[in-house]
């Protein structure tokens, strides 16, 4: 499966993988976003973040939202 990365531009360090290259499924509260990467299925996502669980969300929700740590 292929993952895009967003940036939420409203609310600086969050973060969200869509589906779908439009992200029409984030949340409207956190928009606009910005995709930032387009990772392919055999790459591994940012930050050591477990693909498995990601690829759930987005089956279920159409998207999975994370933060980067305050210490990153």
């Amino acid at each position: 499966m292929v993952i895009y990365s967003f940036a939420s531009r409203k609310k600086p360090g969050l973060f969200a993988f869509a589906a779908d290259q439009s992200g029409r499924r984030l949340p409207d509260k956190f928009a606009p976003w910005q995709l930032t990467q387009r990772i392919n299925p055999d790459a591994a996502l940012p930050h050591d973040l477990d693909r498995a669980t990601v690829e759930e969300a987005l089956t279920e929700s159409g998207f999975q939202m994370w933060r980067r740590r305050k210490d990153s």
